[in-house]
């Protein structure tokens, strides 16, 4: 994907994201990777999420975007329903910024894959 179309399509996750959720600012990196982690985990608590639940939730879903790319291999939930992934390679993408561009292209691509963006936009 090249860098326009990465942006293009990230911008379009943005807007269907904060449409959905009815906020006048666009989510960045972080809201949408808590998102998705919220989405993997399934469920909402009763209270709000703690800071350290939080964080979690973001490793929940960068271990859900790279576990396609062989990084991550899901081992299952533990007794809270919280799921565990175990690292299989080490993470060869070096520099910040070629991270996050990586990253972000994982979240275009789980958007496209659950048909998040189609979902969200009808709403």
């Amino acid at each position: 994907m090249e860098f326009w179309e990465r942006d293009f399509e990230f911008l379009r996750v943005r807007t269907i994201v904060k449409s959905a959720l009815k906020k006048e600012t666009l989510p960045d990196l972080q809201t949408i990777l808590f998102l998705i982690g919220v989405q993997e985990l399934g469920r909402f608590p009763k209270e709000k999420f703690t800071k350290e639940e939080k964080r979690d939730l973001m490793h929940v879903a960068v271990c859900t975007l790279l576990e396609e790319d062989g990084y991550f291999e899901f081992e299952g939930r533990d007794h809270d329903g919280w799921p565990h992934w175990k690292e299989t390679k080490p993470f060869s993408i070096k520099g910040i910024q070629e991270q996050e561009e990586y990253i972000v292209t994982k979240v275009i691509e789980y958007f496209k894959k659950y048909n998040s963006i189609h979902t969200f936009s009808n709403n």
